[in-house]
This record gives structure tokens, C-alpha cells and sequence, in this order.
């Protein structure tokens, strides 16, 4: 399972920047216990009181905007399943769309390629046969944005992430599957660009959400390979997801 944190809420000294007002550090651990341990490690502090964890007054919603445009059938079998078990174990899981959302992601080509292109700019073009083709095209596609793009990008994504945060105010989480898309074969991402476009992107749209939203997250395994639960929290709200996620752990096997 892995933890996204809240931008900001562990130094990113000594990691190499992607998009830097973006970028979060977080575990990567075989348990939610662990992942507790090891956030409290990184930051100076107590870990999360797992020991309350309960799913019996837990409320989710389970978006329907983006987050289920696409599924691999497997994924979805995996994340319905999972959806029923949170229910059967006493959760409150109610559908939820934040039709903004659709606005904000569509702001992302500007807002990470442009930070991207930004800060490596000068180390891609003193090499740029070093980088893959697609990537270094992702990367030089920043460039094509103007400052008063970029400004007008953040301005909508701010009013994406208010809307947001009313819309889930009054959930504990967000459910969603972490990926729509299984592992993609290597062989045609190694030939195919256009495959390597829409594999590549359609799996990282799911955990772009909270990155875009500002939010921690944490993803856990389903029981089927490759498909995890997502479980969105609050911005700073890492205390809390880590007991659902305790909880929901125990329930998903």
C-alpha cells in the first residue's frame, strides 16, 4: 500500500523535482501499521492511533466524475467487490460528482509541464537524445505555455479545489480505484506510441486527483493483482485516513 501525503507536509529535500508545488514524498509499506511508523519517522513525530479504527459510522463517497471512465473490467470487477465489503462491514458509501474536477485535470498538461519544462530545461537541451522520445516531448510541451496561461491555470485549479472541498466536507473519504488500467504490455509501450500516450496517462489520471486536489490519499490492495482501493482524504487529514485505512485493510483481506 502507499500513502500520498499532503504537498508540504514532509520536506522534499533530497528528491529530485518533478513539478515541485506538486511533488510529496510518502511510504511505500506492505501495511497501513507500517505506513503510520514510517510517516511519524519522516516527520519527528507520534504515529497515527490506529487502535479505534472502525468501518461502523464510516461515511464515503464513491466518485463517479473521471475516476470510473474506462475501467479495465478486472479493475472494476476488484473495486466493486471491494465497494461492497466496506458496506457490508457498516460503511455509509454514497455516489459523488464533482463535475469541476473535469476542469481541473484538464489544466494539468499546463500546470506539471510547465514546472517540469521549467526546472530541467537547461539539463534536457544540453542532452535531449538521453531522454526517451515521449517523455522529452511531455517535457518540451511545457514551453508552449505563456506565464499568463500558467497564472490562469492555477486560478481555476484554487476554485477547482474550494469546490472540492465543500462537495467532500462531508465524507471521512473518497473511494476510487487507484488505476483504471492494468499493467500495460511492455512490448507495445516499447513500439507503439500511441499505445504508450493512452496507457501512460490513463494510468496515472486516478492518483493525479489528489494531487491536483491538494489532498492525502492512500491506496490499498484489493485481493486482485494490480487493482487497488483508493481512499481520499482531507489536506493534513493523514491521521484520520491512516485509521479508515487500518480499518478497510482489515475488511479487504
Amino acid at each position: 500500500m502507499g500513502l500520498k501525503t499532503t504537498a508540504g507536509r514532509l520536506s522534499n529535500d533530497g528528491v529530485v523535482p518533478l513539478a515541485a508545488r506538486f511533488d510529496t514524498a510518502g511510504p511505500m509499506t506492505r501495511s497501513v501499521e507500517d505506513a503510520a511508523l514510517l510517516l511519524a519517522a519522516l516527520e519527528g513525530g507520534k504515529p497515527a492511533d490506529l487502535q479505534a479504527s472502525d468501518l461502523s459510522n464510516a461515511r464515503f463517497g464513491l466518485l463517479e466524475t473521471i475516476a470510473l471512465d474506462d475501467l479495465d473490467d478486472v479493475i472494476r470487477g476488484a473495486f466493486d467487490a471491494s465497494v461492497g465489503k466496506l458496506r457490508a462491514a457498516g460503511a455509509e458509501i454514497i455516489p459523488l460528482d464533482v463535475p469541476i474536477l473535469s476542469d481541473a485535470m484538464a489544466q494539468s498538461a499546463i500546470l506539471f509541464s510547465s514546472e517540469a519544462y521549467g526546472t530541467w530545461k537547461d539539463t534536457i537541451e544540453a542532452n535531449p537524445d538521453l531522454m526517451y522520445s515521449e517523455i522529452l516531448l511531455r517535457f518540451r510541451s511545457g514551453a508552449a505555455h505563456s506565464a499568463a496561461d500558467y497564472v490562469a491555470a492555477w486560478q481555476m485549479l484554487e476554485c477547482a479545489r474550494r469546490a472540492w472541498s465543500e462537495a467532500t466536507a462531508g465524507f471521512d473519504a473518497v473511494l476510487a480505484p487507484t488505476t483504471a488500467n492494468l499493467p500495460p504490455k511492455l512490448a507495445r509501450l516499447q513500439t507503439e506510441d500511441e499505445y504508450y500516450k493512452t496507457a501512460n496517462l490513463l494510468t496515472l489520471r486516478n492518483t493525479r486527483i489528489g494531487n491536483l486536489m491538494g489532498v492525502s490519499a492512500l491506496t490499498l490492495p484489493t485481493g486482485t493483482p494490480s487493482c487497488g482501493m483508493m481512499l481520499i482524504g482531507k489536506a493534513n487529514g493523514e491521521p484520520h485516513l491512516l485509521r479508515l485505512g487500518a480499518a478497510a485493510e482489515t475488511v479487504l483481506g
